[in-house]
């Protein structure tokens, strides 16, 4: 009993402290995500803390929970004319600029790193969505208003991107772990599961969606319990879509949007409840992923990580955006924003446990790279994304209001 009582007290003091100086985080224009992030790894076994955490499995099933709340959460805050005005370009971004990037940091990568083609793709896939987590807190800490539908678009992308990655890091797992030729036939033979994934968590999330909706808006319950049976909903969709071999947190996310277009009543609170739970979900994500990194380790990959990021940043994401964007006769301002704002976060870190995890040659340094191509990412791409948005002309509005610190994390 004293135990869980010592463990209760030190992961509120790690929240409350974390509360407390958002508002500092937010007057230096640091990203919110990464400030968890140094509070984790300062709690980490070469931190102050000097916890030893260092099971890949249990984080990654703690991030995939997580991260179905903040993506259900953020399907909550997407209404359907947000989704038809940013689906098309959205979709093409989630699937192409996913794809293209990955294969320009994995090729860029191999010829000037010594790594296979094979494990450098994989890193590739791993770094090669935008974080759905990172965009919704960082546009909605600058209290950004953009042109354009920008805002829709990024949103959007980021909340469906994830599964692209997904399916691709597997993939390229599979291909690592097994020795396979890295050849056409090789990659064809997985687009029937690419097809499963998307299919079903299409599929799924809607119908999960317009059942729970049905469900809210005619049995009679308090109203207390609307929130928390959409919470339990949202769960339901994730894990039952996951059994049946579709993307999870692509049905989550559906399902959100959804519940949000046909719930009748009570759907403010419902988006306040899910708008609190998915802080709570990115903050213990984030410290529990500082924590399984130890810092010494990160020193002997910084080179790695710092050139991942590079490329990232500076060619790949640009790139990718360019080819993507371009059909849709999209200004040239908007593509170098969107190419500029690829914010990486909790999701290339969550998903670089999976080769740690899986029983191929891919060890803890892998995680360790990754990581630091996210700090990177924060830093860089982070800071700077109010004044890059004010340097190309697209902000709707000036910022008249205080940023915010811990009001909502997505608009």
């Amino acid at each position: 009993m004293a135990s869980l009582s010592l463990l209760l007290i030190f992961v509120s003091v790690l929240f409350v402290i974390g509360c407390l100086l958002t508002p500092v985080a937010a007057r230096l224009g640091a990203p919110f995500l990464l400030l968890f992030l140094c509070i984790g790894m300062l709690m980490g076994e070469d931190g102050l803390g000097g916890i030893r955490f260092d099971d890949f499995p249990l984080a990654y099933e703690i991030g995939s929970v997580a991260l179905a709340l903040i993506l259900f959460a953020g399907g909550l805050d997407t209404d359907r004319k947000t989704l038809k005005l940013a689906a098309a370009p959205a979709f093409v971004l989630s699937i192409g600029g996913v794809v293209a990037t990955s294969a320009i940091v994995g090729i860029v990568i191999y010829m000037f790193f010594s790594i296979s083609l094979a494990e450098s793709l994989l890193l590739g896939a791993v770094v090669g969505s935008t974080d759905a987590a990172a965009t919704f807190l960082l546009l909605g800490q600058r209290n950004i208003k953009l042109k354009h539908d920008l805002s829709e678009t990024l949103m959007v992308e980021a909340g469906i991107n994830d599964p692209m990655a997904i399916f691709l890091t597997i993939t390229m797992v599979a291909i690592v772990d097994n020795n396979l030729p890295f050849t056409i036939p090789t990659l064809v033979s997985f687009l029937p599961e690419l097809v499963m994934q998307l299919g079903l968590g299409l599929l799924l999330g809607g119908i999960g969606g317009f059942i729970a909706s049905v469900l809210i808006n005619r049995v009679k319950m308090p109203v207390g319990l609307f929130a928390p049976f959409a919470t339990a909903a949202a769960l339901l969709i994730f894990g039952t879509t996951a059994i049946f071999g579709g993307s999870g947190f692509l049905a989550v996310f559906i399902g959100g949007v959804v519940l949000r277009d046909r719930m009748a009543h009570q759907m403010e609170r419902v988006r306040q409840f899910h708008d609190g739970l998915s802080w709570i979900s990115q903050i213990v994500l984030f410290l529990m992923l500082g924590m399984l990194v130890a810092p010494r380790d990160l020193l002997d990959h910084i080179a790695l990580g710092l050139g991942v990021a590079v490329v990232l940043m500076f060619i790949a994401r640009p790139v990718a955006t360019v080819l993507c964007l371009a059909p849709f006769r999209i200004g040239w301002r908007q593509q170098a924003f969107v190419g500029w704002v690829g914010l990486r976060g909790a999701v290339p870190i969550f998903l670089a446990i999976i080769p740690v995890i899986s029983p191929g040659p891919v060890g803890s340094g892998f995680f360790d790279v990754v990581f630091v191509v996210v700090i990177a990412s924060l830093f860089v791409q982070g800071w700077t994304i109010s004044l890059v948005a004010r340097w190309l002309g697209l902000i709707a509005e000036p910022e008249d209001g205080p940023e915010l610190p811990l009001g909502k994390a997505k608009d």
